[in-house]
């Protein structure tokens, strides 16, 4: 059984969480957050899910994370909340040899500085978006580039209302694909859960790479996957592209 700590309670987290507390292979340990609202409370209750698990919800302001990693042991921490979490728990998860999967959307310089320094103790994974799908997206998108280098490239990313900004997917694919920002267009509206388009521009023909996430539930899975690939794994800093290469040279 593999233990899983989750950052992060959130609309995503809440989704992830619902994911895990359901995989037999997994067990949602606990449950950290921001907000104190809930704290102690069992996620899987909350939530409806009849599972062992205990899944407690803990608020960070009333706990000491080092006494948390002692009492309540994981195998990996499951990053869902913010780019400061990262330097509340990060060295008490290195210095237990914690796996820390982050899906924050967006990293400063800094801070991926510190995830490698970080990745010198423990296994380290960070990815903007944590679907499997878009990832796949990408790998697609960087074989028509190798195959066509001169095609016009277009990407639009679409989110719900609320989000801010440009989706930190929608910079990955413009930096894999070697495309200026000045060519990534946004659209918020309504409860759009996430949609980002590739469109490729031939003479005469356009190809259309999409991918949509119906659900959050699909940020789990890409949680879950990632946890799989990542078990054997040696201390390192992994992105989405390392796990999925060995299945396109096979």
């Amino acid at each position: 059984m593999i233990k899983i700590g989750l950052m992060g309670f959130g609309r995503a987290g809440k989704a992830v969480a619902t994911v895990f507390l359901r995989h037999h292979e997994f067990s949602l340990e606990w449950v950290m957050r921001k907000q104190k609202l809930l704290s102690h409370r069992s996620a899987a209750e909350f939530l409806g899910i009849d599972t062992p698990d205990p899944g407690e919800i803990i608020s960070v302001d009333e706990c000491d994370i080092n006494d948390v990693l002692e009492k309540k042991p994981v195998d990996y921490i499951v990053d869902f909340s913010n780019e400061e979490s990262i330097y509340q728990y990060a060295n008490a998860a290195a210095e237990r040899r914690v796996k820390i999967v982050s899906a924050i959307s967006h990293y400063s310089d800094k801070t991926i500085s510190f995830l490698k320094e970080i990745a010198q103790k423990t296994v380290v994974f960070w990815s903007p978006n944590i679907t499997l799908g878009v990832n796949y997206l990408m790998f697609a998108a960087k074989f028509l580039k190798k195959i066509a280098p001169w095609v016009d490239i277009v990407v639009l990313e679409e989110h719900f209302k609320q989000k801010q900004g440009v989706s930190g997917t929608a910079l990955k694919i413009a930096d894999v694909l070697d495309v200026n920002y000045s060519q990534i267009s946004s659209i918020r509206a309504g409860g759009i859960v996430g949609k980002h388009e590739i469109i490729f521009g031939f003479p005469f023909q356009t190809v259309r790479l999409i991918h949509e996430s119906i659900s959050r539930e699909a940020f789990g899975n890409g949680a879950i996957f990632v946890a799989k690939n990542l078990e054997h794994k040696e201390t390192g800093f992994y992105r989405f592209e390392d796990l999925l290469l060995p299945y396109f040279s096979e």
